[in-house]
């Protein structure tokens, strides 16, 4: 995360990814591709984004429970590889479009405060690519990265020393001076010694920028710190650990062929 506070002001949007600046100027389409995730462009607008420490919109919307997950992967079969599962959903009756906005932006924002984080490895852009989701409502780049520059520096604000999202946290031996509000509570209940808070966001369906905001809150108040190597260890043989169950053998065919379709 954050080491720091950002620059501010147009000049920090312009040194948090020249590429993607110029991408923009260039009205490209294709993906985006560095270290944490995937921004994807159309006309030079963000159209979509993902990144492994996020969860996705697939996650988001049938754990809200706005879409069942079978109705999920029956649009990503049908409508998967003309990548158009989005209007799928919305011209079918399966999901509002307001709800699919709302979500998409969530799941888009989110994966680019990740994506664009700091990185050492070059990006590369993929011309022509397009994400299968399809068109949903396309967010200008200078939009993306003020938001992001907005987040880390609200992350830097509620916790200076900075939590990371890559390492396991563990709660502290401090007790909370007045009541854990509600949201902050069950994200506490989930840290453990192993998971990271994109374990918890994942575990929780929700975005993980903001589980990063009450982690840090929860940090701040002296209840949750990062685990050191020796200790992550030892946590990691306390955790029991069950065989994964699913109800629905056929989640994992789905599974391969979204990924078949992502390659495409």
């Amino acid at each position: 995360m954050s080491a720091g506070a950002a620059p501010s002001g147009t000049e920090s949007a312009a040194v948090m990814s020249p590429m993607l600046q110029r991408l923009a100027a260039e009205r490209a389409t294709g993906a985006l591709m560095r270290d944490r995730g995937t921004l994807y462009l159309a006309d030079g607008q963000v159209v979509h984004a993902e990144s492994p420490a996020t969860p996705g919109i697939d996650v988001l919307l049938t754990t809200g429970g706005a879409l069942r997950h079978e109705r999920w992967w029956d649009a990503v079969a049908q409508a998967g590889a003309g990548r158009r599962v989005g209007r799928y959903l919305v011209d079918g009756g399966h999901l509002p479009g307001g709800a699919l906005e709302l979500c998409h932006l969530g799941a888009l924002y989110d994966a680019a405060f990740f994506a664009l984080s700091p990185s050492r490895t070059p990006a590369r852009f993929r011309y022509g690519v397009s994400h299968w989701i399809g068109p949903v409502r396309p967010v200008a780049v200078g939009a993306v990265q003020r938001e992001t520059l907005r987040r880390r520096e609200l992350l830097d604000r509620i916790w200076p020393e900075g939590l990371t999202d890559t390492a396991p946290l563990a709660r502290t031996a401090h007790t909370a001076e007045g009541p854990v509000p509600a949201r902050q509570r069950l994200v506490l209940e989930l840290v453990d010694g192993v998971r990271t808070a994109s374990d918890i966001a994942q575990v929780l369906g929700r975005s993980a920028f903001h589980t990063l905001v009450d982690l840090s809150r929860l940090a701040a108040a002296g209840l949750v710190g990062t685990v050191h190597p020796q200790e992550r260890v030892t946590a990691a043989a306390a955790r029991p650990s069950f065989p994964e169950v699913t109800a629905d053998p056929d989640v994992a065919l789905l599974r391969r062929l979204r990924d078949a379709l992502e390659a495409l």
